[in-house]
């Protein structure tokens, strides 16, 4: 018991020594007013601070950081509908503009696969997904591939493998599965291609847990949250649970937008934008399953939010607040702290979280 106390200890050490020396940047897409906002989170602090204000000429939304992380990629969700390769500048964490691609339509999210030399985009407008090629100095190139979805595509992320990629189309009610060959950055259908979802129920995010067991889906439309077995083998899903996010006593309209896990995978956030919360739950470690703990009034509208490397904070961003809340997270309950809350853009609506050293 000695010996396993003393590792723990040791890597709990380690972990400290190696984010004491890194320096963090936040970055928060504000849409309406065509920005990037730049900040440094000081953890000792627990403390934001405004670094750079940076304009896209464009409605900017999702985001994704390079493998490397050394290129923030945005996506312009007006015309010309276009990703912003930017670059991060490691001592001072600015951006600068290294180019613009095309995109085949507006895109609500973006990703990489694992290799980092594609770039994945789904259309909720145009009930779409597409693959844009990436070139070795890392700016997004030509268009590799457009194939049509069900209406609404939403999210799309790439598992851990790069073996297989899945979207969602909130219209029409399911998660497509596609397998991925990573040489000519193309997809196919799985077998088989869907999982469908409730009707109206609108399948929005998902995130795969780090041992690739389970994956985690929030519907925008009735605020359910799902938990699905995932067979790495096959590509395929199985529904094992589902909750809600909404708060007792809601009688509005759900409208429910963002989740994600701790990196310790011990607890999910979601975010609901009609009642103006956040969701948390316990994961149990050996099942998956969700215990929910508690819901905290939060920005106004919270599309998007994202927790640090650490799992230590949360920064969540209010659509109709124009700011953004920092909070701390209690690492045995999962309790959040006294927000602190910081004026950005207007719409502000992605955030992401980088540590450089």
């Amino acid at each position: 018991m000695k010996t396993i106390l003393c590792r723990a200890l040791a890597s709990a050490l380690l972990l400290g020594a190696a984010h004491a020396g890194a320096a963090t940047w936040v970055y928060v897409s504000n849409a309406d007013s065509q920005e990037i906002s730049v900040l440094s989170l000081d953890r000792a602090k627990g403390a934001l601070a405004p670094v750079q204000t940076l304009n896209v000429g464009g409605m900017v939304m999702p985001m994704v950081v390079s493998k490397d992380k050394r290129l923030l990629y945005a996506a312009l969700r007006s015309q010309p509908f276009r990703v912003a390769t930017l670059s991060i500048d490691a001592a001072t964490g600015q951006l600068r503009k290294l180019g613009e691609a095309p995109l085949a339509d507006s895109m609500a999210n973006i990703d990489l696969d694992a290799t980092g030399r594609w770039l994945f985009a789904a259309s909720y407008q145009g009930g779409k997904i597409s693959v844009n090629a990436i070139a070795k100095d890392g700016t997004v190139g030509a268009i590799q591939q457009l194939v049509q979805t069900g209406p609404n595509a939403h999210a799309i992320h790439a598992d851990a493998a790069n073996r297989f990629v899945l979207a969602t189309s909130l219209g029409g009610d399911n998660i497509s599965s596609w397998r991925f060959d990573v040489d000519k950055g193309l997809l196919s259908p799985n077998d088989p291609p869907l999982t469908k979802a409730s009707t109206q129920s609108g399948p929005r995010h998902f995130v795969w847990d780090a041992k690739q067991q389970h994956v985690y889906l929030l519907d925008e439309l009735d605020a359910a949250l799902h938990v699905f077995a995932w067979d790495a083998a096959r590509g395929t899903l199985k529904l094992e649970q589902s909750t809600t996010t909404l708060p007792a006593g809601f009688t509005g309209k759900p409208w429910a937008a963002d989740l994600h896990l701790t990196p310790d995978g011990r607890f999910l956030f979601a975010s609901e934008r009609n009642s103006s919360t956040l969701s948390t739950f316990r994961v149990d470690a050996a099942t998956g399953r969700l215990q929910p703990l508690e819901h905290t009034p939060t920005e106004k509208e919270p599309r998007g939010f994202a927790i640090d490397s650490t799992g230590r904070f949360l920064i969540a961003a209010g659509q109709a607040s124009n700011g953004i809340s920092l909070y701390a997270i209690d690492g045995q309950t999962g309790a959040l702290g006294a927000p602190q809350h910081l004026d950005v853009g207007r719409n502000p609506n992605w955030v992401e979280i980088v540590d450089l050293p």
